[in-house]
Formats: C-alpha cells, sequence, structure tokens
C-alpha cells in the first residue's frame, strides 16, 4: 500500500499550482491558495509552509482538496511507495 509522502509546505504549493491555485494572502506560516471557476465560484485552501508537514496536516490538506480535485489525480502527488 502507498505511504503517504514526505512534503513540505513549498512543495504542496507547486502541486497545487498545477491545479491553477494562486496565492492569495498569507498571514504568518500560513498561505491561503484559491482559484476561481469559470461559473464564479471560489476554492480556497490554507497550507502552512513548514519545512516538513506533519502526517497528520498532510492528510487534512489531502481531504480538504478532495472536495475539488478528483482523487486519482491527488493522491499520486501526496501518496508513493518511497516516503
Amino acid at each position: 500500500m502507498p505511504k503517504l509522502k514526505v512534503l513540505s509546505g513549498e512543495e504542496i504549493l507547486e502541486i497545487f499550482s498545477q491545479f491553477d491555485f494562486k496565492i492569495i494572502s498569507q498571514k504568518g506560516s500560513h498561505v491561503k491558495l484559491r482559484r476561481t471557476l469559470n461559473n464564479g465560484t471560489k476554492q480556497t485552501l490554507t497550507i502552512p509552509l513548514h519545512k516538513e508537514l506533519d502526517k497528520g496536516t498532510l492528510k487534512a490538506i489531502f481531504r480538504q482538496a478532495l472536495r475539488y480535485i478528483p482523487e486519482e489525480k491527488l493522491r499520486p502527488l501526496f501518496y508513493g511507495e518511497n516516503s
């Protein structure tokens, strides 16, 4: 079974930039990302810019992002054989 990768906040930003999320604000070490769909719907995620994110934090970000991005596209970016 694939394991959750060890990712930094910067790596998470790169992942979500592939899905057209842009940085809209930052407060302390947390960055707010947003993308606006063609119908005007806004989708927002908040990412901590830590050097290494805790497993629970990564899982929470993954679950929140599943509201906006299909699991088959997102899972390979968060889970892999090498952790």
